[in-house]
């Protein structure tokens, strides 16, 4: 399980549009990863527009961000396009990054334990050090969470 103060599991995922990024690629500069379950769903909507409606105010902070999700590529494109997210989404559909970062649990829904994507946020700085982990997401409003 990542903890504050660890160092950014290795990984490669592909982003919408093909491009393999890496935890090499992102060092250098203050990283957000934000794990979501599924695109074009209300909550994952709201959370990736929220996001998006302050993308400067993280620019202006330094900050890069991504998002990572089990979807396709295709699935990406969409979402990107009709919501104009202004940064990179990441498919993981052998769940292997949500894995490494412990994005991927049992939750419950009506009733039945399944296995899927946790909704969680991870703070990196340049150096690629783990500052936090935002575990209670408010999709509404979670640019001021992680800001």
């Amino acid at each position: 399980m990542l903890q504050v103060g660890d160092k950014m599991p290795r990984f490669a995922a592909p982003d919408e549009t093909g491009k393999t990024v890496t935890d090499k690629d992102i060092t250098g500069k203050k990283t957000v990863l934000y794990f979501y379950p599924k695109d074009s769903t209300p909550g994952c909507t709201a959370e990736a527009c929220n996001i998006r409606d302050n993308y400067h105010a993280f620019l202006a902070q330094g900050y890069q961000i991504f998002g990572v999700s089990r979807d396709s590529q295709a699935s990406h494109i969409k979402f990107k396009e009709k919501y104009a997210l202004p940064f990179p989404l990441l498919s993981d559909p052998t769940t292997e990054m949500l894995q490494a970062f412990g994005a991927w649990g049992e939750k419950k829904n009506y009733g039945k334990v399944t296995m899927g994507t946790l909704r969680k946020t991870f703070i990196f700085n340049a150096d690629g050090i783990l500052e936090r982990i935002i575990e209670k997401v408010d999709t509404k409003n979670h640019a001021a969470q992680i800001l």
